[in-house]
């Protein structure tokens, strides 16, 4: 139903600096496994296999890393080591994975505007890679894929946070019309903590009707001078329905450094079992 899914990748990665001076933050590894992949795997759960990536410059590794490396298979062929690659090899076979490049750094919603090219007039997932979530069974993007089955409209995941950290996230408000699924009313970019319309946040699990490409062309510069999908999700609200999802499982926010380190202990823990 739902066939591509796209990866934002174009952002600096400041955070783990001078780590991503050269390397995109989306290939920074969580135990053997880059983020993006980790992401990938995801959408592949879901019935996804066209991957579609914004880039930005100094982004080249990853289309190398779903690419067939064939000095490297040739060495390893064989041996002991040739497994590791059993995982990203079958991504590469069972996947199409296309690129495009955001030339300036606009916000989310024009990351996702600039991948018009690759998705066309369908409905798609988003995801966020550096957002990692083990969905405990069921990932996060296939749980939103049933929901949208049932209501076919666009569908941002959501989750509760510590109301002091309001103005880090996208914050939603809505009627809560089944267990855990919210008819949006409200959503606010980065509030201040005193006026939060509610404590839950938007992370980086996205379903979007294609008709968002031409409300986030209407939409004007909003938080910090960047278009924000927040933003054209509302107005889309306004003129239809657009759902929050509180998902089942566990997210980590690997953009920051705590996040990075707890996912870590987290799938190293669970690689264990």
């Amino acid at each position: 139903m739902i066939k591509k899914c796209l990866f934002p990748a174009a952002g600096y990665g400041t955070r783990f600096l001078p780590a991503t001076k050269a390397m995109p933050k989306e290939m920074l590894p969580v135990l053997t496994k880059p983020l993006i992949q980790y992401g990938v795997e995801e959408a592949v759960e879901a019935g996804m296999n066209t991957m579609a990536i914004v880039t930005g410059r100094g982004k080249r590794a990853l289309e190398d890393h779903f690419d067939v490396s064939y000095e490297l298979e040739h060495q390893i062929k064989g041996s002991s080591k040739e497994h590791y690659l059993t995982e990203i090899r079958a991504l590469i076979d069972n996947c199409t994975f296309s690129y495009t490049r955001q030339n300036e750094m606009k916000g989310l919603g024009h990351a996702i505007l600039t991948g018009e090219t690759l998705i066309g007039n369908e409905p798609f997932a988003v995801i966020l890679a550096d957002d990692l979530c083990d969905g405990r069974g069921v990932g996060v993007l296939k749980q939103m894929v049933a929901l949208y089955a049932k209501y076919k409209c666009s569908i941002v995941a959501i989750e509760e946070i510590d109301p002091s950290q309001t103005n880090r996230y996208g914050i939603i408000e809505g009627k809560e019309i089944e267990d855990g699924v919210y008819m949006i009313t409200n959503m606010v970019e980065k509030p201040d903590p005193a006026v939060a319309p509610s404590n839950l946040a938007i992370i980086g699990r996205y379903i979007l009707t294609p008709d968002i490409f031409r409300i986030i062309e209407q939409t004007e510069p909003g938080k910090g001078g960047e278009i924000q999908i927040t933003d054209a999700l509302m107005a889309q609200a306004k003129s239809g329905m657009v759902l929050a999802y509180k998902f089942k499982g566990k997210r980590f926010d690997c953009g920051s450094v705590e996040g990075f380190v707890e996912a870590t202990n987290y799938f190293y823990e669970k690689s264990k079992l």
